[in-house]
């Protein structure tokens, strides 16, 4: 049976000794985050992860969600008591503001469990990260109201959160959508349509859910600036909280899917059902943006979570499974064939996936610190930078962890063999469910065009020359330095890639669209690629100091797989800049019917 571990040590040693989690005190809830609380929480977060969500893993995905007659969803064996568990536990409410019955923490931290959840469950973890994802959305556009009479109940667990955006004739051009939305003259809304794809929109878990729904109201504009964005509970909600009648909103379908069978997703129908506005009238979607661009983070994190489940338990097979003689000699001499982890190939595998699982946990949670930086801060300028950060590396980190977590765990499964095609060692399990991470909340070609075509040129490109800017001068402090060698100057040249294609793109993506479209994938990869390097160089700096001051197997093993990662892997820069220089004629070149 498949098992996981969380990575608590090496979050630990990211959080205190590479990002400096711990000298932002200045920031509202950090100061409650001392050490030890926070050593606290992520080893009660392990253990809920690996003893209550693992477990239930596998057993998840053979039953699957079911649907009765009545439109009722029945989520796997299990799943209501994890669930149960995990909300007594107050981790829905981790970094919520305590007036709404939160504990205030970092949202730094809840990044860290979000990613422990995904590794152990996937499935079951985007049940809270979706009430995550729509309590952020109530937090900033909903009235006080609103945030009064739904915010404490979905902190309890006693309600969850969707978001329901696609319809069947529209995905990503939500300018199509056709819901619409009455007004009934009280204040509120009608609401009809259907959606699809609404993951959890229906469930046994909570009482009650709170989906936020987009729809256009009679007599909007067309397209994108038309639309509004809805609350519609599952159940209408009394005015002292308690619980009314059905709405009229209901499951009319499971979708039957490649993977998270653990998880309803949901074609939902609107039927009249009541709702209210959220946020400013035809503003829907800059008010939904906060709820998709938490979403976008959160399954970034889950491209990394299941990399690294498939990492753990190919490398344990790798450690167990007796194949062929090392190269160099026989290195069990006294069993029949040595253990594959001593072929270079299996190595390569192995060591690819350990490499990119550190640094992009590093990135994960650099991130997460901007996004508490900027609802945190007094400081407007420090809010503005990390404001642009944010916008700048979300795709990134969207697009980068669910393209490399799905074909690192193809490469696991691979490493298996056989067996990894086997449904009872479970690789195959983590293939599909980090299938789904490339589609959810824009598929990732999409994520490479906001970021070139939005997200690159915004303010004439300022979160882009800040991040350049910021690694060069790390290379500046560090590059004299013989011991960070090996890391500064591979940083340097994926660095100068990076400025390459920006400027190619400058002088060539503006007359002629098309090479942005045709570069977009490899400039997100690219970029990944050197955000991850950078990630890796602080990594090394810091373990080097520990090293010297405790010498440890430890960390000579963290510098050994960030050399790995500058050596085999930062190199790719140059490939993908070959390839944006490239443009679109040839991508082009084929009239539509030739395919």
């Amino acid at each position: 049976m498949p098992q996981y571990r969380a990575p608590v040590e090496d979050t630990l040693f990211l959080l205190t000794d590479v990002l400096g989690f711990h000298a932002r005190d200045n920031l509202a809830g950090f100061a409650d985050a001392s050490p030890d609380v926070i050593e606290a929480v992520l080893r009660e977060g392990a253990k809920l992860a690996e003893e209550v969500l693992a477990p239930i893993n596998r057993t998840g995905d053979l039953e699957g969600c079911r649907r009765d007659a009545d439109g009722t969803v029945r989520t796997p064996t299990g799943f209501k008591a994890a669930y149960d568990t995990y909300a007594s536990g107050g981790w829905m409410g981790l970094s919520v503001p305590e007036a709404y019955g939160g504990q205030g923490l970092p949202h730094t931290l809840n990044t860290a469990i979000q990613e422990f959840a995904s590794g152990a469950n996937l499935a079951f973890g985007m049940y809270p990260g979706l009430t995550q994802g729509a309590m952020a959305a109530l937090l900033v556009h909903g009235t006080e109201e609103q945030k009064a009479l739904y915010l404490p109940r979905m902190v309890e667990g006693a309600w969850t959160g969707t978001m329901n955006l696609t319809e069947p004739h529209c995905g990503t051009d939500l300018g199509l959508l056709k819901t619409k939305a009455v007004p009934n003259g009280d204040g509120a809304y009608s609401i009809t349509g259907t959606k699809i794809f609404i993951s959890a929109g229906e469930h046994d878990l909570a009482e009650n859910i709170v989906h936020l729904v987009l729809a256009r109201i009679e007599g909007a504009p067309a397209g994108t600036k038309g639309i509004s964005l809805f609350v519609v509970p599952k159940v209408l909600v009394n005015a002292d909280g308690s619980l009314g009648a059905r709405n009229g909103v209901s499951c009319g379908s499971l979708e039957h899917k490649m993977g998270i069978h653990g998880n309803a997703t949901c074609v939902m129908n609107y039927d009249g059902a009541t709702g209210w506005l959220v946020g400013q009238e035809n503003r829907g979607l800059n008010a939904m943006f906060v709820m998709m661009n938490e979403a976008r983070l959160a399954v970034g994190v889950q491209g990394l979570g299941q990399s690294e489940v498939a990492y753990q338990n190919a490398a344990a097979y790798a450690k167990d499974r007796l194949q062929g003689r090392a190269l160099t000699g026989a290195k069990a001499p006294d069993k029949a064939a040595d253990p594959i982890i001593v072929h270079p190939d299996v190595r390569r595998t192995l060591m690819q996936i350990r490499a990119f699982n550190e640094a992009a946990r590093a990135l994960m949670l650099w991130t997460a610190l901007q996004a508490d930086i900027l609802h945190r801060s007094e400081d407007a300028r420090e809010r503005q930078a990390a404001d642009d950060y944010l916008g700048l590396m979300t795709p990134v980190v969207k697009g980068v962890f669910t393209d490399r977590g799905f074909a690192n765990a193809v490469e696991a499964q691979q490493l298996l063999g056989g067996h990894g095609y086997i449904e009872e060692w479970g690789m195959s399990q983590f293939v599909r469910d980090a299938r789904i991470a490339m589609i959810y909340e824009g598929a990732n070609g999409i994520q490479a065009m906001d970021l070139i075509g939005r997200k690159l040129p915004k303010d004439g490109g300022r979160a882009m020359m800040t991040f350049l800017g910021e690694v060069q001068t790390f290379l500046k402090d560090h590059g004299e330095d013989p011991a960070m060698a090996p890391f500064t100057q591979p940083l340097q040249a994926g660095l100068n890639d990076l400025q390459g294609a920006v400027m190619w793109l400058m002088q060539n993506a503006f007359a002629k669209p098309d090479n942005a479209g045709a570069g977009a994938t490899d400039f997100m990869h690219l970029f990944g690629l050197v955000a991850l390097g950078y990630m890796w160089a602080r990594i090394a700096k810091a373990a080097q100091a520990k090293h010297a001051e405790a010498p440890s197997p430890r960390w000579e093993s963290k510098l050994t797989s960030g050399r790995f990662y500058m050596e085999r892997m930062l190199p790719e820069t140059a490939l993908r800049l070959a390839r944006i220089k490239a443009g679109a004629d040839s991508t082009m070149a084929l009239a539509a019917d030739a395919f």
